[in-house]
């Protein structure tokens, strides 16, 4: 028989609740989220498989639902972790308590009818969290670097916006402080700021070393960085974050499902006879849509190379009519489907498919015409 195990799970407890396949609650529990609670609760499912039941649960997404997944795989139970997001039956219940959300999730767990969230690799949720330390991290020196501008000024003393990214720039400031004592205490207010500056970008380079190792350990997650990497302007730091994220492609079916999981496609109102299409959804992670735009800032830095790609002077002719935020957004979502494909077909960035219709033809007659005379 078929035992359905559903599961809410919180940060300091979880719910369990047994659904025998003839709808027959045998038991529901609390336990605790430490090691004790775990065994406990594995234990209660090992009595159930010995007595003949297949064993299985269901799980909410939260923040801790990877490691509790891992427990109960290593046990040899078939977990499904749910997507409350889409999972309204949770989300709109007018009663919402942890025995009944349990319940719930036993009861479609038996009827196979819950939707699942996918989650990523193990290696991508590792190069997530650094990634997310060190965007903690970097954040933190703008803080600090803002404040020291905003102290300086108080002394009269007015710095430029790259003035205090070098240790050596950092260091001649404050020479410069002590060396006036008209200044008061400047010095003094100032050196412990840059000595947090010093150490925070320390962490920083140190992080992304770390990063490196973890992308070079894994060879596909090595070769699609490297992929994306191809693409003049783009980064270790962008290319990893757009990898660790979108850990598979082959779970995308098109690249318009791609940029729709990023939530760069605008939304769309179709009612009768009337079509409304509004501004990009943002669903998905954020960190993929900052991500994509940075790789569009990347190709605009590198406007030397990338000038006479197709879509630069689009984004140049949508910049001098829309402004260049619609621009940027309408760019990152043409270039979505341009690493869909590189990634795809196992392919780098191809600079003379990105020359103009015309030129390309041209580029191409010209080759097969060498092939020929050769």
């Amino acid at each position: 028989m078929k035992m359905s195990v559903g599961v809410d799970l919180h940060k300091s407890q979880f719910t369990v609740c047994f659904l025998a396949e003839d709808r027959n609650v045998l038991e529901t529990g609390i336990y605790p989220t430490k090691e004790i609670g775990y065994e406990e609760f594995l234990n209660t499912c090992n009595e159930y498989t010995e007595k003949g039941y297949e064993v299985k649960a269901a799980v909410e997404s939260t923040g801790n639902a990877r490691y509790f997944r891992n427990r109960l795989l290593s046990a040899g139970i078939e977990v499904t972790v749910v997507n409350t997001l889409k999972f309204k039956v949770v989300n709109e219940s007018v009663k919402k308590t942890d025995k009944h959300d349990a319940r719930t999730f036993a009861e479609f767990l038996e009827k196979d009818m819950l939707p699942e969230s996918r989650l990523c690799s193990q290696t991508s949720e590792d190069i997530r969290r650094v990634l997310k330390t060190r965007s903690i991290t970097v954040k933190a020196i703008v803080g600090i670097k803002n404040q020291v501008h905003g102290l300086l000024l108080g002394y009269g003393i007015e710095t430029k916006r790259g003035e205090l990214q070098s240790k050596k720039e950092r260091q001649r400031i404050l020479v410069g402080l002590e060396d006036h004592r008209s200044l008061g205490g400047a010095a003094e207010a100032v050196k412990p700021l840059f000595d947090t500056l010093d150490k925070f970008s320390a962490q920083v380079k140190e992080l992304e070393k770390v990063l490196e190792k973890m992308v070079a350990q894994d060879r596909d997650v090595e070769e699609d960085v490297a992929l994306l990497r191809t693409i003049p302007g783009v980064g270790l730091i962008t290319a990893a974050t757009l990898r660790a994220f979108i850990d598979d492609i082959h779970r995308y079916e098109s690249s318009k499902k791609f940029a729709a999981h990023m939530g760069l496609v605008p939304w769309v109102q179709n009612s009768n006879e009337m079509i409304h299409h509004g501004r990009i959804t943002k669903r998905g992670p954020k960190e993929m849509r900052t991500a994509m735009v940075q790789c569009v800032l990347g190709m605009v830095r590198a406007k030397k190379t990338t000038g006479g790609y197709r879509i630069m002077t689009r984004y140049d002719r949508m910049k001098s009519q829309k402004g260049s935020g619609k621009s940027i957004i309408a760019t990152a979502r043409k270039l979505s489907t341009i690493i869909y494909m590189m990634l795809k077909n196992r392919e780098p960035f191809d600079p003379l498919r990105m020359n103009h219709s015309q030129t390309y033809l041209n580029m191409q007659v010209a080759a097969f015409e060498a092939t020929k005379t050769g």
